[in-house]
């Protein structure tokens, strides 16, 4: 330390500005009125700073959890778009098996293996959170299906029934995904 930085007097108490000028007060009353002011100053800036901190972390958490929940989305949206690309997929594997003429007349090995690809694919699905329903004879639900037709029916309680699933719909994560394609029975009285 150089001797400009040291104290010959304890009580003597060395100011410094910001311009860089140094001074000695004599009178201990206004060194302390000065050491106050200047810590009072001090202080402010503290908390203005520790503020300004403080207002930046949690801006920075915000960000991040802004951030976390965009990267979910795009992944959820990345998700749904491979699972819609592989629904026709299972549609056509549904179209194979409800034609029972020929498909019995197909290899009994070859069917059983198309058949376990069939199980994978959905075991697949499953664990993404997709589930397939069909509803046939339940109330028409605008929602869960989509008509493709309404059909005259002489039951008044056949009124709004899906009578007939056309295509299959989905759910994932309990939402609906795709709506089931169905037909309406229609009841009109004459």
């Amino acid at each position: 330390m150089s001797k400009k930085d040291t104290h010959e007097n304890e009580n003597d108490v060395v100011l410094e500005e910001n311009e860089g000028d140094s001074y000695k007060d004599p009178d201990p009353a206004i060194q302390v009125k000065k050491l106050k002011e200047k810590l009072t100053k001090c202080l402010a800036e503290k908390d203005e700073y520790l503020d300004g901190w403080q207002r930046e972390r949690a801006s920075f958490a915000n960000f991040k959890k802004e951030l976390s929940s965009e990267q979910k989305k795009t992944v959820q949206f990345a998700y749904e778009q491979v699972i819609s690309d592989i629904l026709p997929v299972l549609d056509s594997f549904t179209m194979a098996f409800s034609n029972k003429e020929a498909w019995e007349k197909i290899d009994e090995n070859w069917r059983r293996g198309v058949e376990h690809i069939y199980t994978q694919l959905k075991s697949i699905l499953t664990g993404y959170g997709v589930e397939e329903f069909s509803d046939e004879g339940k109330d028409f639900d605008p929602i869960r299906h989509h008509p493709q037709e309404s059909v005259p029916v002489s039951k008044e309680k056949e009124d709004g029934k899906i009578l007939e699933v056309l295509q299959k719909g989905y759910t994932m994560h309990g939402k609906v995904f795709r709506p089931a394609r169905v037909k309406v029975g229609e009841f009109k009285k004459e």
